[in-house]
C-alpha cells in the first residue's frame, strides 16, 4: 500500500519526512527522481510523486503526529527542519495543539 503525496519536489519533500517520522528515504532515491519512497510498515509507503500543477487548495488528509518527549521541543524540531506555523492552539496547561505545513504548502 502507498499513501501518496503529489509535490514539486519529491526527494526534498521525502527529505523532510524523513525528518519527522525518522525513517530513512529510499536507499535507491536520489534529488531529481520523480517518485521518492519512505517505507513506514511492512508494505507500507509514503510515496512522494512529482506533478507539474502546484498546490492550490487545502489539503485534505494530514498526519497527526504525538511529541516523543515534549510537545514545545518536538514543534521546535520540526520547524528546523521547514516547517511552518499555522494556527498554534497550546495552551499553558500543556494541553492544545500546534498545525503545522510542510515546506511544500
Amino acid at each position: 500500500m502507498h499513501i501518496s503525496v503529489d509535490c514539486a519536489d519529491p526527494y526534498r519533500l521525502a527529505t523532510f519526512w524523513s525528518q519527522v517520522l525518522d525513517l530513512p528515504v529510499g536507499s535507491e532515491d536520489a534529488p531529481g527522481d520523480d517518485e521518492v519512497g519512505i517505507r513506514i510498515g511492512e508494505g507500507q509507503e509514503l510515496l512522494f510523486l512529482r506533478v507539474p500543477e502546484s498546490k492550490t487548495v487545502k489539503n485534505r488528509m494530514h498526519l497527526c503526529l504525538r511529541p516523543r518527549d515534549s510537545r514545545d521541543e518536538d514543534v521546535a524540531r520540526l520547524l528546523g527542519a521547514g516547517a511552518s506555523v499555522v494556527d498554534d492552539r497550546r495552551q499553558p496547561d500543556g494541553t492544545g495543539w500546534v498545525v503545522l505545513t510542510d515546506p511544500d504548502a
